[in-house]
């Protein structure tokens, strides 16, 4: 089966993508450069006894993402606990809304954003009473 394990999140500055994800998610960073042979910066994401994974930031290697493109690629999305709260820390920290809130019906708040590198992801807040 071929299970998610680990995702990489594509960067041109490297500083800057760790702030914003560090800030808002509160992800803490491993330097793997060494291992990679360019800046590359294991993410760590939560507790590892909760459901979840790990990935990285990876120093971009080509052009970024044009604005208004489709995706080409995947969409992470992060489970949060208050969606306003985490969409206000993603506009504090430079980030941009891509598909503003809307309601998964009886399931979930969704949206998309665009983060400081151009980079498109998605949160997730659980809620019955969504509508």
């Amino acid at each position: 089966m071929g299970r998610l394990v680990h995702f990489e999140i594509h960067v041109n500055d490297m500083d800057r993508a760790k702030k914003f994800y560090g800030e808002v998610f509160g992800w803490s960073f491993q330097d793997w450069s060494e291992y990679a042979g360019m800046p590359y910066f294991g993410a760590v994401t939560g507790d590892e006894k909760e459901p979840g994974i790990n990935g990285a930031l990876m120093q971009r290697q080509s052009a970024p993402p044009e604005t208004n493109q489709s995706l080409n690629g995947y969409a992470c999305t992060m489970g949060v606990e208050n969606y306003d709260l985490t969409e206000a820390k993603i506009i504090k920290n430079g980030g941009k809304v891509a598909l503003a809130k809307y309601a998964l019906p009886g399931m979930a708040w969704q949206g998309y954003y665009q983060d400081t590198e151009g980079n498109i992801f998605g949160i997730h807040q659980p809620d019955l009473n969504a509508k």
